[in-house]
């Protein structure tokens, strides 16, 4: 090949970088809405994942707003099931309808076993406990402590 030969879209030369040029222009995404974005979309997704635990029988569910407590999200949710299938079925349904409104592959621990699930949904953590289980780690009681923004303890 010689030296100052078109290969592609690109001319080849002898020691250079091949690189390509981009147009700066304002990018219009194609992307689904769906999941919706910004401020709106964790109260949209919290509501799903209520509405998904309720549909599933779930029980004692409790949400807890962390958006100043975390930087792992901005909202946890605790629900228990009465057993290891129970649990399970919780988890893959509400994976499901996540995925299908549009929020993607959320990261799930635990669901083999059934006992404590942690499914990371982005902006929404939720466990999804054995009563037994809910009951021993207490996970509530520790995010749910008030905030210490006067010094005060008591």
């Amino acid at each position: 090949m010689k030296a100052g030969a078109v290969v592609g879209l690109f001319r080849k030369r002898k020691g250079t970088t091949l690189r390509t040029e981009h147009t700066k222009r304002n990018a219009n995404s194609d992307f689904s809405q769906a999941a919706g974005s910004g401020e709106i979309a964790a109260p949209r997704q919290l509501t799903l994942v209520r509405d998904s635990l309720t549909d599933s029988k779930a029980e004692n569910i409790v949400s807890i707003d962390i958006a100043g407590k975390s930087a792992l999200g901005d909202y946890m949710v605790v629900a228990s099931g009465r057993s290891n299938r129970h649990v399970a079925s919780i988890c893959d349904r509400l994976i499901t309808e996540l995925k299908d409104a549009g929020y993607g592959n959320a990261k799930v621990e635990g669901l083999a076993a059934g006992d404590w699930v942690l499914i990371d949904a982005g902006d929404i953590i939720i466990h999804v406990f054995r009563p037994e289980i809910r009951e021993f780690y207490n996970i509530e009681k520790m995010w749910q402590t008030p905030d210490m923004d006067d010094g005060k303890l008591h």
